[in-house]
């Protein structure tokens, strides 16, 4: 057993200096690479000396079906790990770096709530260690390189029409999905189109995700496919000799970052891709940090489990050789309402009849998490509103269906209001499940999205774009999983669609070969990887004050 955390729970007065916190994982004091007292980054030469170390007990937090409320998974996490470091265990949380986006968009900062969050919050929610800056510069010296190579004689014999390597920036500006790029050269006109993703989209950032070391991130961005020649071979960053220029960027990136909760448990944040047109996982490298360091490892997938549970298995576990021990279902009961059919002006009433309707999505979810063969417990996310009849009404709910439950306060309590969650969690983590994938790489792609709609999403069929239905058919047969970019809020791909529709089709609208990550991207629907702002952004509210603190993130 590695050494236990030790924490009052309370978090009274400063934090911790980051040299405290790494000495929770028995990591040196004079290895870390500091970032003023209370981040770091760990160097992967260090991580590299501790191969022979056993692994900890990893534990996968996913949710039902997210709704515009937010049901708190991160913070569920970081509760889940305080309560873990209450009860004297050797803790690691791990986590994904925020996006700006959302922090300026409408989800808000991505570092949890009330007394269960990660600090120091606002810088890790801004530029944190400047990893997404080294992962967006990255990408677009590619882009830079394909562009300036075609201006340069074009000795590949790029067809501009055929460039799929698009640029990306850390933010939400739907203005910059579709550009021109305006391009002469004694007298030729070189323009074409491009277009805009954000960061979190970006292959690079999947890479860097899934990369388990320096060299298999070289490899990697070699693989990365830009787009076609005039007779339509694929063409291939190495090809450009850009992944050596693309790797040095991201050198000081790939170590991973260490902060700590408010209460003191060490914390992993580092990458960052969305669920919902990403893999949605933490990196591969925090993980495997993470096990070595500690005996018990939380960390999150994005959005609701037919998501970011879904990649987190079949791509993120199958590719680096983890499996969790246990999985956490976070539910809410104006979640469950509100896929009940309650409206926002009604949410906070009582009604029990929307809670067990709304209970359809959360055990459809559930049943998603078994169908990996995982235990699962269902931890309710309590808030204030949350009647005792509602409660009730959901835990007999799970008594029903045999899952595990517990209410867990750890937003108003922090770590003393998960302890019981950490309780079940190691119970239900004893006895570690095999690993059980939802479809054999080796299956045609048109047969793996399949296997994810009908299992996964509840759907009846799926169907292609003719776009869509020519790409697939010049992909062949490859085996790589499948990565399912559609909306978060509905197993459909109408986000209205609530609660637990079946029956549907999914129908695919592009699909694109990340050869460098390692899977093959299918658009459901009209799912765009540029968000846009909405009508009031969150941006309006936030600010500094006379001290020169950020204000106003959520």
């Amino acid at each position: 057993m590695k050494n236990g955390n030790t924490t009052s729970g309370e978090n009274a007065g400063q934090p911790a200096t980051i040299q405290v916190i790494a000495a929770k994982l028995n990591i040196p004091a004079d290895i870390l690479l500091s970032y003023g007292r209370d981040k770091a980054k760990i160097p992967l030469s260090y991580l590299a000396d501790l191969d022979q170390a056993a692994d900890g007990k990893l534990i996968l937090v996913t949710a039902m079906t997210p709704t515009k409320y937010g049901e708190g998974k991160t913070a569920t996490s970081i509760g889940l790990g305080d309560g873990l470091s209450r009860l004297g265990e050797s803790v690691a949380i791990c986590l994904r770096e925020p996006s700006l986006g959302p922090v300026f968009g409408m989800k808000g900062g991505g570092t949890g709530g009330g007394k269960a969050s990660i600090i120091p919050s606002n810088d890790i929610n801004m530029h944190f260690t400047g990893d997404l800056h080294a992962i967006s510069s990255a990408h677009n010296l590619l882009s830079a390189m394909v562009d300036n190579h075609i201006y340069w004689d074009n000795e590949l014999d790029i067809d501009p029409t055929k460039i799929t390597w698009p640029r990306v920036m850390d933010m939400n500006d739907r203005a910059l999905r579709d550009i021109t790029l305006s391009v002469s050269r004694k007298g030729k006109d070189l323009s074409h189109q491009a277009g805009f993703d954000i960061t979190a989209a970006s292959e690079v950032m999947a890479i860097f995700s899934l990369s388990s070391d320096a060299e298999d991130l070289m490899r990697r961005l070699g693989n990365i496919v830009i787009g076609q020649d005039r007779k339509g071979s694929l063409i291939t960053a190495k090809q450009l000799n850009a992944e050596g220029a693309m790797a040095a960027l991201l050198s000081g990136a790939l170590d991973p970052n260490l902060v700590q909760s408010r209460e003191g448990t060490p914390t992993l944040v580092h990458g960052g891709p969305f669920a919902n047109i990403a893999h949605g996982c933490s990196s591969v490298i925090a993980s495997k940090a993470g096990l070595k360091l500690a005996d018990y490892v939380i960390t999150e997938a994005g959005f609701g489990a037919d998501l970011g549970a879904e990649k987190f298995f079949n791509i993120k576990c199958r590719a680096a050789g983890l499996w969790p021990s246990a999985t956490v279902m976070v539910a809410t009961i104006r979640a469950l309402k509100a896929h009940g059919g309650v409206d926002l002006d009604d949410i906070e009433a009582e009604d029990i009849s929307a809670v067990m309707a709304g209970a359809e999505n959360l055990k459809r979810q559930i049943e998603i998490v078994r169908s990996f063969g995982q235990p699962v417990i269902v931890a309710l996310n309590r808030f204030a509103a949350d009647t005792e009849n509602e409660i009730s009404a959901i835990r007999d709910f799970c008594a029903a269906i045999d899952v595990a439950f517990s209410i867990s306060s750890h937003f108003a309590e922090g770590g003393k209001g998960a302890e019981d969650l950490a309780r079940k969690v190691m119970d239900l983590a004893e006895e570690k499940s095999p690993p059980k994938f939802g479809y054999e790489l080796t299956a045609s792609l048109e047969d793996k999205l399949r296997a994810v709609a009908q299992n996964i999403y509840g759907a009846a069929e799926i169907s292609f774009s003719e776009a869509a239905r020519q790409k697939l058919a010049q992909l062949g047969n490859i085996d790589l999983p499948v990565c399912i970019a559609k909306t978060q809020y509905s197993f459909s791909t109408d986000p209205k669609a609530i609660g637990a529709p079946a029956g549907h089709t999914i129908e695919f609208s592009d699909i694109r070969l990340s050869a460098g990550a390692g899977f093959v991207v299918a658009v459901a629907g009209n799912m765009m990887t540029m968000p846009g702002l909405p009508r009031t952004p969150s941006a309006k509210d936030i600010g500094v004050d006379a001290s020169g603190a950020i204000t106003g993130i959520n």
